[in-house]
Formats: structure tokens, C-alpha cells, sequence
């Protein structure tokens, strides 16, 4: 079913085919749209991006914006579905002139691809809200009689089978086969469910006899869906019938998603064959989830890459001139130097007796995790978001004061369930990306943290807003990763920064020591290459349980 939506994702896509007079010459681009066009998506992923920084340098909007739609396309196509959506929203930052019919274009395509994200995510609300949006950009008709159809499908599935006919309704004026078969099948779907009553065979077999005619394979699996659920409670023989049909379809198609779903009704249908069905239902469930998962780690390290490429080169070009006034910044260094230094030493020094004084007093570690660290967040919010919300600042300010005043009372921490671990790792690390420091993770998901103890994960968390607190206040990095891995019962944090990185005999200091003892806490260690030529990468490993 999700294939079908994929349509108008193509078909923007190729409305776009004259690219690029609209942008300058590019060979990172066209080395790019070669390896899309001839399916070699990881190397035109690869492409794109390096096509992008280029198009930075010389402040190509129009450019960035482009490559970074094409990114985000590939990662929802592969399944990277988060990754698809936070590479449209940052490509929404350079396609600003609204007016101009080639920013609209690309506009429409990005909206839809974060719709088309939600809606395999299951996110039906902000599927629905994201292809609404899509319809402002869109110029052809044909192309929002289309879109008008995939907004009626996510209504369905949000069960507002009324408003669903209002969309469907509208797109039944198309002139084009395909989309008209989908509409068809739709509204009459949309019919059934709003009054059971009504009988849909005669416009569900319509909507198929279209689809045989033109041979359309995608098409066809979604009228076998639809009549293998219509006969679920009237006939199981025709209705096994059909998912037959649609698994056979689905494996010449090369549809993993219409495998388990034709698999998952035929395992419900068959019972003879139910040992053989599981197996197959499992093997393709486990392939999927296992491609998913590398395509979203490969996505997040081909960008962490290329940043590092690209700030590495920004560095050699820098070094000459940076000799140049080497000798002029000598004397100024040795002169401030001493000042400096007596200064500093007398700094660290007091920075070390409290550092000391805090982690004896475990009343002062819950002051720094709650209310140091809360308002640190708050205030890096604040200043990496480009449009300032009052009410969620508020908010996260309150929540810091609650918890305050529930440490003056000596309350225990409850942890909040409100989001989801994951989302709020994601959340954390994202609110510390401005336009200096880029931030990327990969392998963030919520089977890597099952089974972690609240406690635990309390801990984990503090732990990974110190490390960005301590990039932030002391390392001048620009480029930030996160890599999460588990393996059985043992969890790995993989974490680098380009930054100047910390000597040995600093490790210590620098906010890290709180950082460590909470490693100790669950049974965990932590490892400090300080032997790196650049930056810090830093390894933490403990068990899920």
C-alpha cells in the first residue's frame, strides 16, 4: 500500500529532470543524478552531498536546496525515514523564494517526501498536515488531483472517512489512468468504512480491471490488499485468494513491504502452512529491519565524512596564512602569555577544589544534572533556534524549577515518560547544532536502549549532555558525532569531535570526572583516544540489563 504513495514522491521527482540550468555547473551534481539515474543510490547520496558544499562556497541557494531534496529522497526510499525528514527540513532553509515557480517545484517535492516519511512512520496526523502543505507548492493540476488522492489515503487510515471522500472526490477530475484506478479504490474504500452497508465490489473491480489493462504491478497489489481485507470477514478462501496474489506480485515487484504484508493475512488464512509462512514472514521481516539499519548508520557516516573532508581542507588552506602572521602573534602570545598563564592556573585550581567538593556531595550532583544542566540546554536552545518560542522555553524552565525545588525536599527522581527515550537523545543532540557545529547521529533506535533500566538511562543521558556541554564550553569543534551500537546485552557509544581535544593529564578535568564516576555507576568504562592526530573520540560501553 505504502508503494502507491511513492507515485507522486516519482513523479515530482522527475518533474524536475530539466535540472540544472536553474543552478551552476556542478560534476559533484552530475556525478550525483549519473548514479540516481542508473540506481547506485549510496555513491549518488555520496555525490549530493559534496555537491552541496560546494554550492555553499559560492552561496548557491538554489543548489544546496537541490542536493539536499535529492538526499533526502534517497534516505526515505531506503527506509532511513528520520534521516529523509531532517535532510528536507534543512533543505526547507534554502528554498525561501516561494514565488519563484523552481523553488515551488522543489518546495512541493520536499513536503511531500517528509508526508511520505510520516505515513511509513505510521504518523498519520503529521502525514495528513505535511501533504496539505504540499499542495501549496504545486502547480500542475494533474499533479495535485494526485496529491488530492494521497491525502484521502492517510485520512482512511486516520479513519476521518468523511473528510477522506472530500479529498478523493476532488480527485476524481483527473484525466490520468493511474491515478484515476487509485481514486476509484480509494473513495470506494472510503464508502465501505463509512457505512458497511455499501457494497464497493463494483468499483474495487473497476479499479482492478484499470490496473490489468495497463499492467500497472503496484497498482494491482494494492486492489488485492483491498479485496483480500474486504472478504477477510466474508469469504476467507477468496480473501486468501487475493493475498496469494499479492505476495506473488509483491516478490516479482521486489516489494519487501508487500511481502510481510501479504505474508502477515496468509499466516491469519492458511493454517496448514503456517510453519513454512512464519519462517518465509520472518526471513524477509528480519532482511528489512536489517537493510533499514544499515542504510541509516551508512547515511549518517557518509555526511560525518565528508563535513570532516570539508573541514580538514577549510584547515590546510587556512595554515598558510596562519604562518604568515605566525611571527607578529609570537610576541603578543609571549607578552599575554604569562598573564595569562598565572590567570589560568589560579582558575583551574579553583575549578578543581569545587569540581572535588561536587562530586563528594551527591545533593550537589543532582543540582549540577537538574538545574546547571537544564538551564545550559534551555539556553543553547535558545540560541541555535531561529524562531525564539516563548512558551516551550517557559516551559522547560518551569520543569527545571519543579525539579529543583523537588531536590530541596529531598524528593525521589521520577523519570518522565512523556517521549520516548530515543526521540529524546535526538532532541538533545539536535538542540546543540547551530550554524558552527554540526551534530549527527546514527543508530539512535529504540531497540538499542530495550530493557535499559530507567535509572540507567537517566545516567546515559546525563551522560551524553555533559559530553555535549563540555564540546560546547571548551573543545571549538564544528563537527559533532554520536554512533549508538548494541550487540546482545552490551551497549557501545561511539563518540568524536573535530575539536582541539584533551591532553591526558586533563581527562579528568573539564567537567569529565562527573562524567566517568556515572560511568562507574552502571558498571560501564569509557576509553579516551588522546593519541588521535584531531579532535576526541571517546568509547563507552555497559551492559542493556
Amino acid at each position: 500500500m505504502k508503494k502507491l504513495l511513492f507515485f507522486i514522491f516519482l513523479l515530482l521527482l522527475f518533474s524536475c529532470k530539466k535540472e540544472i540550468k536553474e543552478t551552476l555547473d556542478n560534476n559533484y551534481y552530475k556525478k550525483a543524478r549519473i548514479c540516481r539515474d542508473s540506481k547506485h543510490s549510496d555513491s549518488a547520496f555520496y555525490y549530493y552531498n559534496l555537491a552541496k558544499n560546494e554550492y555553499l562556497k559560492i552561496n548557491d541557494s538554489l543548489g544546496v536546496g537541490n542536493s539536499l531534496v535529492n538526499m533526502a529522497l534517497i534516505q526515505t526510499d531506503k527506509g532511513d525515514f528520520y534521516g529523509g525528514i531532517e535532510s528536507s527540513f534543512e533543505a526547507n532553509k534554502f528554498l525561501r523564494r516561494e514565488n519563484d515557480s523552481i523553488f515551488r517545484n522543489r518546495l512541493a517535492t520536499n513536503y511531500n517526501n517528509i508526508g511520505l516519511a510520516f505515513h511509513f512512520l505510521k504518523d498519520f496526523e503529521k502525514s495528513s498536515f505535511f501533504y496539505i502543505k504540499t499542495l501549496q507548492y504545486i502547480d500542475l493540476t494533474e499533479n495535485k488531483l494526485l496529491c488530492y488522492n494521497n491525502i484521502g489515503d492517510v485520512l482512511i487510515s486516520q479513519q476521518k472517512y468523511g473528510l477522506a471522500k472530500i479529498y478523493l472526490e476532488k480527485a476524481y477530475l483527473t484525466q490520468n489512468s493511474t491515478t484515476l484506478s487509485k481514486v476509484i479504490n480509494n473513495l470506494a474504500k472510503a464508502k465501505y468504512l463509512d457505512n458497511k452497508k455499501y457494497n464497493p465490489l463494483p468499483e474495487f473491480n473497476r479499479a482492478l480491471k484499470i490496473r490489468e489493462i495497463q499492467k500497472d504491478s503496484i497498482g494491482l497489489n494494492s486492489s488485492y490488499e483491498t479485496l483480500s481485507t474486504y472478504y477477510l470477514d466474508k469469504d476467507k478462501n477468496l480473501s486468501l485468494l487475493f493475498a496469494e496474489k499479492m505476495l506473488t506480485k509483491a516478490i516479482k515487484n521486489k516489494s519487501p513491504d508487500d511481502r510481510i504484508t501479504a505474508l502477515q493475512r496468509i499466516i491469519t488464512l492458511d493454517a496448514k502452512n503456517y510453519l513454512n509462512n512464519f519462517q518465509h514472514f520472518n526471513f524477509i521481516n528480519d532482511s528489512l529491519q536489517t537493510v533499514r539499519s544499515k542504510a541509516k548508520n551508512q547515511f549518517a557516516v557518509v555526511r560525518y565524512d565528508v563535513e570532516q573532508k570539508n573541514a580538514d581542507n577549510l584547515k590546510l588552506k587556512s595554515k598558510s596564512f596562519k604562518q604568515n602572521i605566525a611571527l607578529i602573534a609570537l610576541g603578543l602570545t609571549i607578552i599575554g602569555g604569562s598573564f595569562y598563564y598565572i590567570k589560568r592556573k589560579k582558575r583551574l585550581e579553583q575549578e578543581k577544589e569545587l569540581e572535588v567538593k561536587n562530586t563528594e556531595l551527591k545533593i550537589s550532583k543532582k543540582v549540577h544534572d537538574v538545574v546547571a544542566n537544564g538551564i545550559y540546554q534551555v539556553m543553547t536552545k535558545i540560541e541555535n533556534q531561529e524562531h525564539f518560542n516563548k512558551d516551550e522555553a517557559l516551559d522547560e524552565l518551569e520543569f527545571v524549577y519543579e525539579k529543583s525545588r523537588d531536590i530541596s525536599y529531598e524528593k525521589a527522581d521520577i523519570q518522565s515518560e512523556e517521549k520516548d527515550f530515543s526521540e529524546k537523545i535526538s532532541e538533545t543532540v539536535s538542540s546543540f547544532k547551530n550554524d558552527e557545529v554540526n551534530t549527527y547521529l546514527a543508530g539512535n533506535d529504540i531497540d538499542t536502549w530495550k530493557h535499559l533500566s530507567s535509572k540507567n538511562k537517566e545516567e546515559v543521558y546525563q551522560i551524553i549532555r555533559e559530553l555535549l556541554i563540555n564540546m560546547k564550553k571548551h573543545s571549538r569543534a564544528t563537527i559533532v558525532s554520536f554512533r549508538f551500537e548494541r550487540e546482545n546485552d552490551l551497549i557501545r557509544i561511539f563518540y568524536t569531535d573535530n575539536g582541539i581535544g584533551i591532553p591526558g593529564d586533563l581527562i579528568y578535568k573539564n567537567g569529565l570526572s562527573s562524567t566517568v564516576s556515572r560511568i562507574e555507576t552502571i558498571n560501564g568504562e569509557i576509553i579516551f583516544d588522546t593519541k588521535t592526530e584531531k579532535g576526541l573520540k571517546i568509547t563507552i560501553s555497559f551492559p542493556a540489563s
